[in-house]
């Protein structure tokens, strides 16, 4: 009988290919700038003011946009100024802040108007504003 030889002269596969994950990595970067368009903007189009400095805005604060014609828009909603104590008051729920992107033209009036309404709910008032570019040119 003879012996059975399981010794093998191939070597082991010390390298392997980065095809399949070149792959991955394509179909990912694709997904991404598919899907980054899809980013909600907020639709209201005013001209913020330019600061050095911003605060980030997200869902934990009630907006509130006044534009250059002097409309008043609650969470994207037109509100007269009469109702803009109603408004603000039904969307605030248990909101802290109330997040103004006021347009440029808009008055200092306009303003104080909608912190009044902010100061009758006991929310604090933030200003949206463009940051400015400091880097030298």
């Amino acid at each position: 009988m003879s012996a059975i030889n399981f010794s093998t002269e191939r070597k082991p596969l010390s390298a392997f290919s980065l095809a399949g994950l070149a792959d991955i990595v394509l179909l990912l970067l694709i997904f991404f700038l598919l899907t980054s368009s899809f980013i909600p903007q907020f639709g209201i189009r005013v001209n913020l003011p330019q600061i050095d400095a911003s605060a980030p805005t997200d869902a934990r604060y009630v907006t509130v946009a006044i534009t250059s014609d002097g409309d008043y828009y609650v969470e994207q909603e037109r509100t007269p100024r009469e109702g803009l104590l109603d408004a603000v008051q039904r969307v605030a729920g248990d909101r802290t802040a109330l997040v103004l992107r006021a347009d440029q033209e808009a008055t200092v009036g306009q303003f104080a108007t909608v912190a009044g309404v902010a100061q009758a709910l006991n929310l604090r008032v933030l200003m949206a504003t463009e940051r400015v570019d400091l880097r030298p040119n």
